[in-house]
C-alpha cells in the first residue's frame, strides 16, 4: 500500500537526514528566511527542491493545477494570499513561475469543452484563469500539430501568469523601485533541463550561467517561429 511507503519514508527522514541535520532545523525551527517564491504546478512530477537543488528554507512555494496566478481582486484569494505574505512579510526578492512540459493543465485547456462534464472544478478553474492563453493559441495557431501546440500553450500560460502578478499592488510596487525581479521558466520533465524566457529576444532559451528576468511591461512571444523551449 502506498501510504505505507510514506510512512517509512517519514522514519527513514526523521532517522537519518534529519539527524544529520539537526542544527539546520533548530535554526529554522526559529522563522524562515526563503530568498525565492517559487510558483509551480501541482503535477507529482514537479519538485521544486530537487530541480533546484535547494534546502528546507530557501524556497517558499505555491503549487496549484496549471502554476496559475489569478488576477488581483479575483474570487479565489488562497494564491494572492501567499504572494503577498512572500513579498510584504518574508521580503522576496525573486519570483518564478515555473511552467512544464506534458502539462496535464494545458492539454485540459486546449480541449476544454471536455472537461465540463468530468471535472466541472478544473474547468471552472481554468476557464477563469487561463482562458486568455486559450484565447491567444486558438486565433494565432490553431493550425499547428498538436504537440506543437501544446508547448506553446504551456509558454504562453506561463507569460499570462507572469501579467496576472504584475496586476497586484504590491508587485507592482516593488517592480518599479527595482526591489524584486521576476522569472518565467519552463521545466522539461524528459530532459531535466529549464528554459527561461529571455525579454530581449522574446523567446524561452536554456537557461545556463545567468537568469533572464522578465522585462516589465512583459514582452510576450509574438514570432511565429519554432521558439519553443529553444536551445
Amino acid at each position: 500500500m502506498p501510504i505505507k511507503r510514506i510512512i517509512a519514508g517519514l522514519n527513514e527522514f526523521h532517522n537519518n537526514y534529519f539527524t544529520a541535520h539537526r542544527e539546520l532545523f533548530e535554526h529554522l525551527s526559529h522563522g524562515q528566511n526563503p530568498e525565492v517564491l517559487f510558483i509551480t504546478c501541482a503535477d507529482s512530477r514537479i519538485d521544486p527542491f530537487l530541480i533546484t537543488q535547494s534546502q528546507p528554507g530557501d524556497l517558499f512555494i505555491i503549487r496549484n493545477i496549471g502554476n496559475i496566478v489569478p488576477p488581483y481582486g479575483a474570487a479565489n484569494k488562497g494564491e494572492g494570499a501567499g504572494i503577498e505574505y512572500a513579498v510584504q512579510a518574508l521580503a522576496i526578492d525573486d519570483i518564478v513561475i515555473c511552467g512544464h512540459s506534458h502539462c496535464g493543465a494545458m492539454k485540459g485547456l486546449l480541449q476544454i469543452g471536455n472537461l465540463a462534464q468530468q471535472m466541472p472544478l478544473v474547468y471552472d478553474w481554468l476557464q477563469q484563469y487561463a482562458e486568455p492563453t486559450r484565447r491567444l493559441i486558438i486565433d494565432n495557431y490553431k493550425d499547428y500539430p498538436s504537440d506543437r501546440l501544446l508547448k506553446i500553450a504551456i509558454e504562453q500560460n506561463v507569460l499570462t501568469q507572469i501579467e496576472n502578478l504584475e496586476t497586484y499592488p504590491i508587485i507592482r510596487s516593488r517592480l518599479h523601485s527595482g526591489q524584486l525581479t521576476l522569472h518565467a521558466w519552463i521545466y522539461e520533465i524528459e530532459s531535466g533541463e529549464v528554459f527561461a524566457y529571455d525579454g530581449e529576444i522574446g523567446h524561452f532559451k536554456l537557461l545556463e550561467n545567468r537568469p533572464f528576468p522578465v522585462p516589465t511591461p512583459l514582452i510576450s512571444i509574438h514570432s511565429e517561429e519554432d521558439n519553443a523551449f529553444s536551445r
